[in-house]
């Protein structure tokens, strides 16, 4: 079997030699050539033609962004991203995914043995993610969003609609929950939902793959963008129509009743399916808690997280939608969830928005008066 051929790029000479030396224990994979700068880049991707690159988010010569932009216009390509683990590189590394990056790792601390490891296995499953993946020409150039991204600076918010009062909006808008699991492509997949959701729809609790120092970044970015609200859950916090609640990096995030109210509990503890946050959690605890007035969404990723637990949602009465392989960034996890007999729709991201607030209306389950 042919080996997946890898350009590394990154300014620092011992990432990229660590980076070759991971890359080169792999038997399904080779590092062809590494590169120190976009420049340097641009010609080793034309004289080697990998086929997947990991690009360091912080970038000499030309921003990396720039670079990223100019590459998914003219030469689509799988892109794996090295990005740093501080406030602005979750911004750079947002960004990359809105441009067409498939996925990132956050960039160890070299000398800590624990950290390299753990990068080891992230970095090289993602390689063998990213060459399956389903690359989309990016035809927006690199915006001010770019630049503001770059510098730390914030993207201005766009005006938010006034939280929506509980008392007009349906009974059952007030009991039902929306539950949303992804992975890899699902930053932009969740996002291409929220934004099409009205401000008065029921609660959303996410479960999105990413480590610790991301999901601020991801809820603000979220929040700036949506009607609805959207914020990293807190434990304890009560559950409100017209917000989002998106699960911290590195914690599970669950629902439990307190009383008459939905609350969320957000904690540590081990891994599930190789993942903390984990789908399986959060889909488990819709399943047990919510029941018949839950809702599940299983958007792109890879593997098989939540699948078991969208099974189960579904037999204790909720209405289940998966994302459809076509428009999917990687189809595991849909894949996974419709083989376990989990979903009552299979659609296209596009639609599904749209589907899920008809459902709604069609049950008497949210205000017919949107804002």
């Amino acid at each position: 079997m042919a080996k997946t051929r890898v350009v590394v790029v990154d300014d620092s000479a011992l990432v990229r030699s660590l980076l070759s030396e991971i890359i080169n224990r792999q038997p399904d994979m080779q590092c062809v050539g590494v590169a120190a700068d976009p420049f340097v880049a641009r010609e080793t991707i034309r004289n080697l033609n990998p086929d997947v690159i990991t690009l360091d988010v912080e970038m000499p010569r030309m921003d990396g962004l720039d670079f990223l932009s100019k590459l998914m216009r003219l030469r689509p390509m799988p892109v794996v991203m090295v990005s740093t683990l501080t406030e602005r590189g979750a911004e750079v590394t947002l960004r990359a995914l809105e441009l067409g990056a498939v996925d990132f790792v956050a960039k160890p601390k070299i000398g800590l043995a624990d950290g390299i490891k753990h990068l080891a296995e992230e970095i090289t499953d993602k390689i063998r993610m990213a060459s399956k993946a389903r690359i989309r020409r990016n035809l927006v150039p690199a915006t001010a969003a770019a630049t503001a991204a770059a510098s730390g600076q914030a993207a201005a918010a766009t005006p938010k609609a006034p939280a929506p009062n509980v008392s007009p909006l349906g009974r059952l808008s007030t009991e039902k929950i929306l539950f949303i699991g992804a992975s890899t492509g699902g930053t932009e997949a969740t996002k291409d939902v929220l934004v099409n959701l009205p401000p008065d729809f029921p609660a959303v609790m996410i479960t999105q793959h990413m480590p610790p120092g991301f999901t601020t970044s991801y809820a603000k970015r979220l929040d700036g963008l949506s009607r609805i609200r959207v914020k990293e859950a807190t434990d304890g916090e009560r559950v409100l129509p017209g917000h989002a609640y998106l699960a911290p990096g590195g914690l599970h995030l669950s629902v439990e009743r307190s009383g008459a109210n939905y609350i969320a509990r957000v904690r540590d503890g081990e891994p599930v399916n190789r993942h903390k946050p984990s789908v399986e959690v959060l889909f488990d605890s819709a399943a047990r808690v919510v029941g018949a007035n839950a809702m599940g969404l299983m958007l792109t990723g890879m593997g098989g997280d939540g699948a078991k637990a969208m099974k189960t949602m579904r037999d204790a009465g909720a209405y289940n939608v998966c994302q459809d392989e076509a428009s999917c960034v990687v189809f595991g996890m849909p894949r996974e969830a419709i083989a376990q007999g989990a979903a009552h729709e299979v659609l296209p991201l596009n639609r599904i928005a749209a589907h899920l607030v008809e459902r709604l209306r069609s049950t008497a389950g949210m205000s017919t008066n949107r804002v």
